[in-house]
């Protein structure tokens, strides 16, 4: 798959503003400032194609990207208090419609940090996956923050704190920084992009 393909094609900040789904649509999802613009600019070795912001709840827009015969979908992050009733209101309308309008949805990465135990949001995010029947990643970001140790700790947690979806969550250790677990992510993509080659 050739990467230096992509291209932004829009934002939409409300249900009504989304885009057919024509494509196959791979996403990316996670709580406010864990990580989802720079995981998004490392599959696609780019610095700044999807906007890094340092201050969390800044994403409020479902940004979608085409790659050859795919759609990457940029979520708007979730979980960030401070943003007001209003927006959260159009966050959740803007999640509802996306996620249950039969859109060609065919995997998303779920982001949590690797360094926190997942939040409510987290939880709620993997059990609605897991319930409605997407197929989906865990990618545990900022892996690079933890020692060998660490880093083997936290998996070990994750695995047991899941541990009850019997297998049914796959966890991807990645960091931005040392590009660790981006072989993976793109092996996904490029299963789903061959696949739909063949269909």
């Amino acid at each position: 798959m050739n990467y230096n393909n992509v291209f932004f094609e829009t934002s939409v900040g409300t249900d009504r503003q989304l885009i057919q789904s024509d494509l196959p649509e791979i996403c990316f999802s996670g709580r406010s400032n864990v990580g989802k613009s720079s995981l998004i600019n490392k599959v696609l070795s780019r610095k700044s194609i999807a906007r890094v912001s340092t201050k969390p709840g800044k994403t409020v827009t479902i940004n979608f990207f085409r790659l050859e015969n795919l759609r990457l979908c940029d979520l708007p992050g979730y979980g960030y208090a401070k943003v007001a009733f209003s927006e959260r209101q159009r966050w959740s309308d803007l999640m509802e419609t996306y996620f249950n309008s039969e859109r060609n949805i065919k995997h998303v990465f779920q982001l949590v940090d690797i360094r926190h135990n997942p939040t409510e949001f987290d939880e709620q995010m993997i059990e609605f996956l897991i319930h409605e029947g997407f197929e989906f990643t865990v990618v545990l970001t900022k892996s690079d923050k933890l020692n060998k140790t660490q880093l083997a700790e936290r998996m070990e947690f994750f695995n047991k704190h899941f541990g009850m979806f019997e297998n049914r969550v796959c966890f991807v250790p990645f960091s931005a920084h040392t590009g660790e677990g981006i072989d993976k992510i793109r092996k996904i993509i490029e299963e789903i992009s061959q696949r739909q080659s063949e269909e």
